[in-house]
């Protein structure tokens, strides 16, 4: 029994030394199991605020991460919250030794930069990792090896910000920013300008006050169009609201954010504005996870029992509520690689640092991972943030858009064709254009009506066509002003300018749709589209009052060249008839038919009846005497012709100057004008035609310049309607553009245009410079040109009732260069006549000579003899015997010369 019980005993004890060594493994596990770890949060609050967007943050991932128990699955995450005051670093100090007293992992927090100096020295000291989600400065000779910081590096940004600048092409900027920090943060787009010639020009927003309008007006009126904007969200929800009082959310304004958390705002009010706003966002929101604990952190944000006050994001989550989410999930994912690491009480005055403070810090440093901000990766130098890309968005109709990245290594990357610097759709629709415009016929006119008209149903007139077909193309609306000075657009000598230039330059209007010259110097200042019209500056004066004929006037149709040259010819031509007729042997002939046995013989073409026969035969008369001879008829033949060509001419020509009603124009040339003063001339005050004189360098104009600007009161007019009064009732001439005087014209008989054009030149549709509407407009007219839109336009209002049918080309006298050459047909048809009086005669002799060589020789020389030796027109006719005689001595000649 003894055994017994001592078996029994032993077998006891051997259980309860088994149950305790179970106890203990299963306490071991129990412990591992729930294992804690804390990490301290110190945040900055205000008055009316009981908790900030950072604590909520905090505490939203600290929820997070112990709900998903993938990332600490033996860990259990707790947190010790410190709120302190702003700028109360003292305060700060002693919360951060609170904390590390407890024990803690980390500390994250606060955010102001005075308190967060205080802390990292702490932390540095007792080695303990201090993370910040916030910007700040750091030093290059920073020796906090324990300090973390998950913003963005503020050089990278500023890099990224001259990158879009460049981008862009901007030539000149403003930087706003609101406090000294924005200017360490812009220090690589102030430097800019030694290295590519950018004008930036620094402005800074009120302290201490929200109302920015006082620098939003002035930057208004010195047209500063791309402004970057360095302040907080809160600061840049004011601005836009400002912005939109002051009308300066147009679409020539582009304006940069350099808060990440812009897409975050309401910019609801602002999307059909037109306006270019860009900005970067560090939320990587194409990732569907970040997309999930967005919704996630929106949805608990409905339900939060305090929400601070001025916040204005929505349930949005900012930046900074994102960047302290992935701080307190870098400090699970490095705690979940530490091993056998434990967290120990510290005392700020005992000055024992952790121990396994330098191995967490290592860690924190070799970790990546993927956040709600992008890929995480740490220098490990220095523990700030300089790998991490950027999406560049910007807002367009249908909300905020991403049209890029940039990263950090390779720089921007335009993700979207299209071009975000000009921020309006393709189509114009639900836009409404203000379009400055001035009355001038028939451009634009009042429309005549028995009703009241209102709106632009006031309007009527060529710009107001070509405004409806460019609405119909592009799809906007419009609303037509009359420019309130009620000029074109000059310079003054200040350099200020007026009219409706003026308003585009103010952005009063959106387009100036006028007879507006596209001039060298309206250029600079605003931008013109290809031009709808194409003209020149001409003169408009009075018509010419008709001359009075002269008593002589009949002399007319020939010139006084040919007047003589014709009598030359009548003079010429009989004197070669005479020669010809005394010439031939046709010509002469027996006046006593009934005689045949007569010696006598005449000639009726004496000197006297040549002269006769072509004067009469120039008088289209007729002559009684009448060639026989084949050489005097092709002279008298070729005469005719001559004649006739002659007479026909002349009645012709002199039925033109009987019906044309020659005008005594003073003036005919802009060089006319120039060297009189008898007539006073000049253009519109401040238009372009002025300003084309103006500026010439040509000494004619520049001499006409002269006149006009020593009469100014008098040369200068105030619009077309007062110099058209003046052209006709004084004698004065108005220079303006011919499209203008071809109008008038058409309506008012009196007037015409004198001379040609002095220049060319053309209407374009105004716009603002930079305007996105420039490009747009250009297309439309470049396409109603095509279709001949333009032109069926003109057609319509340049067509009137029409004055009567002149014939404006005066009759001009008929000179050589116009019959000259029947001259020529009437010297060939002489020589011709000379050839053929030639072989008459020769015929002639040798027909009468029925002897040898030499008889027939001395025949030709005795009947050629007789025809210039007689003085009157007749002669006696040679005996046969004589002949014969003379035949016979010659052949006893030649009989006794051969004898010998």
């Amino acid at each position: 029994m003894k055994f017994t019980s001592s078996l029994d005993y032993g077998t006891m004890e051997k259980r309860a030394k088994l149950l305790l060594s179970l106890f203990f493994i299963m306490s071991k596990l129990c412990l591992s199991e729930h294992q804690v770890l804390r990490i301290g949060g110190i945040f900055e609050t205000r008055e009316n605020e009981p908790v900030s967007v950072d604590e909520l943050a905090f505490k939203f991932a600290v929820t997070s991460i112990n709900r998903n128990r993938t990332l600490m699955s033996n860990t259990t995450l707790t947190y010790d919250i410190q709120r302190v005051n702003f700028f109360d670093s003292f305060e700060a100090s002693r919360r951060a030794c609170d904390q590390l007293a407890l024990g803690v992992a980390a500390v994250i927090g606060p955010a102001h930069s005075s308190s967060v100096s205080a802390i990292q020295s702490i932390c540095n000291a007792l080695e303990v990792p201090h993370i910040q989600t916030h910007w700040k400065h750091h030093s290059v000779d920073n020796k906090d090896s324990f300090f973390i910081n998950l913003y963005p590096e503020h050089s990278s940004i500023s890099r990224a910000i001259l990158d879009v600048v460049t981008y862009y092409k901007w030539k000149t900027i403003t930087v706003v920013y609101e406090d000294s920090i924005g200017l360490m943060r812009m220090q690589e787009v102030i430097k800019a300008p030694s290295k590519n010639g950018m004008k930036v020009r620094i402005r800074q927003l009120p302290t201490g006050s929200s109302d920015a309008r006082p620098l939003l007006k002035e930057m208004k009126k010195e047209q500063e169009f791309y402004v970057i904007f360095d302040c907080s969200y809160q600061m840049a929800s004011e601005l836009l609201k400002q912005l939109m009082s002051m009308g300066m959310m147009t679409e020539y304004y582009h304006f940069f954010f350099t808060t990440l958390d812009l897409f975050a705002l309401d910019l609801e009010p602002y999307r059909y504005s037109g306006v270019n706003m860009t900005a970067f966002r560090l939320l990587n929101l194409d990732n569907p996870n970040v997309a999930s604990v967005v919704q996630k952190w929106s949805a608990d944000w409905q339900f939060a029992p305090y929400r601070p006050e001025s916040s204005l994001m929505s349930g949005m989550m900012t930046t900074s509520a994102a960047l302290m989410y992935d701080a307190v999930f870098m400090v699970a994912v490095a705690s979940q690689r530490a091993s056998q690491m434990t967290v120990s009480s510290l005392q700020c005055h005992r000055h024992k640092p952790w121990r396994y403070g330098p191995r967490f810090m290592n860690l924190f440093k070799e970790a990546q991972w993927d956040g709600l901000t992008g890929r995480i990766v740490l220098n490990k130098t220095d523990g700030l943030r300089r790998d991490f890309d950027l999406d560049l968005i910007s807002l367009m109709e249908e909300g905020t858009t991403k049209i890029g990245v940039w990263k950090s290594y390779t720089g921007f990357n335009l993700t979207e064709t299209r071009d975000s610097s000009n921020n309006i759709t393709d189509s114009l629709t639900n836009r409404t254009l203000i379009v400055t415009t001035i009355l001038e016929n028939p451009y634009v006119m009042y429309k005549k009506s028995d009703k009241v008209l209102y709106g632009n149903d006031r309007f009527e007139g060529f710009c107001l066509d070509l405004l409806k077909e460019l609405s119909n193309i592009l799809g906007f609306s419009y609303e037509v002003r009359l420019v309130s000075d009620g000029k074109y657009g000059a310079q003054n000598d200040k350099g200020e300018w007026n009219g409706m230039v003026r308003e585009l330059i103010d952005h009063v209007a959106d387009l100036a749709v006028a007879p507006l010259t596209i001039t060298y110097v309206r250029e600079k200042v605003i931008d013109f589209s290809k031009p709808f019209m194409t003209l020149g500056i001409s003169i408009l004066y009075r018509k010419p009052n008709g001359t009075n004929p002269g008593v002589f006037s009949f002399l007319n149709p020939l010139t006084p060249d040919i007047w003589m040259y014709v009598l030359l010819a009548c003079l010429g031509v009989s004197c070669v008839l005479f020669i010809i007729a005394r010439f031939t042997p046709y010509e002469w002939y027996n006046p006593h038919p009934c005689n045949p046995s007569s010696d006598v013989m005449e000639n009726n073409f004496t000197l006297l009846n040549s002269l006769w026969f072509g004067v009469a035969a120039l008088m289209r008369q007729g002559s009684d005497q009448m060639p026989k001879a084949l050489s005097t008829r092709i002279v008298g033949g070729i005469w005719w012709f001559f004649t006739l060509i002659i007479i026909s001419s002349y009645t012709a020509n002199l039925a033109a100057f009987l019906t044309v009603e020659r005008m005594d124009a003073p003036i005919d040339s802009a060089d006319d004008l120039a060297k009189q003063s008898r007539i006073e001339y000049g253009a519109v005050r401040d238009g372009s035609t002025m300003t084309f004189f103006k500026k010439s360098k040509i000494s004619t104009y520049e001499k006409m310049w002269a006149f006009m600007s020593s009469r100014k009161n008098t040369a200068l007019v105030k619009n077309n309607k007062e110099g058209i009064t003046r052209v006709l009732t004084t004698d004065y001439a108005l220079l303006m553009e011919s499209t203008s005087i071809e109008y008038i014209s058409q309506r008012n008989c009196n007037l015409t245009q004198v001379g040609g054009l002095i220049d060319s030149k053309g209407y374009g549709v105004g716009t603002p410079i930079g305007s996105p509407y420039r490009d747009k407009m250009t297309i439309a007219i470049l396409q109603l040109q095509e279709e001949g839109k333009l032109h069926m336009m003109k057609e319509k209002w340049w067509r009137g009732n029409g004055c009567p049918e002149e014939n404006n080309k005066e009759a001009n006298a008929l000179g050589v260069e116009n019959i000259g050459g029947i001259f020529i047909v009437l010297a060939a048809g002489l020589v011709l006549s000379v050839f053929v009086a030639i072989g008459e005669f020769v015929y002639k002799s040798r027909q009468n000579s029925d002897v040898e060589e030499c008889i027939f020789f001395s025949e030709l020389m005795e009947e050629l003899g007789v025809s210039f030796r007689c003085r009157k027109a007749m002669r006696n006719r040679r005996p046969r015997g004589k002949a014969v005689l003379t035949g016979v001595l010659c052949n006893s000649k030649r009989s006794l010369s051969k004898e010998t």
